[in-house]
């Protein structure tokens, strides 16, 4: 790094009270935030620009399960059910039912 960046860095550091080290992770997470998102965007565009290729090749998309309100599983297939049609099993013992004595 030449001299007027070293010197830079050491008065941006300075001005928002953090090493130098710290300031340089700071700058670099950053950047990794900022590369991680424009990646997420270009393979948004991309899937969008060829969404009737893979509509052709793989069919169309099958849509998440609903979650019932209480979320214990998928409301409409009855996921959290057992096949004799009662609810999940609750985790609490007996005696926490029924006061510990």
């Amino acid at each position: 790094m030449d001299e007027s960046t070293a010197a830079a860095a050491r008065r941006r550091a300075h001005q928002r009270g953090l090493s130098v080290n710290r300031y340089i992770e700071e700058l670099v997470k950053q950047d990794a935030g900022e590369a991680g998102r424009a990646f997420v965007e270009a393979a948004a565009d991309f899937m969008k620009q060829y969404e009737s290729v893979f509509v052709e090749e793989f069919g169309a998309p099958v849509p998440p399960p609903a979650v019932s309100p209480s979320g214990d599983g998928d409301a409409e297939s009855g996921a959290g059910v057992r096949p004799d049609g009662t609810g999940r099993r609750s985790r609490r013992t007996k005696s926490a039912v029924q006061g510990k004595r």
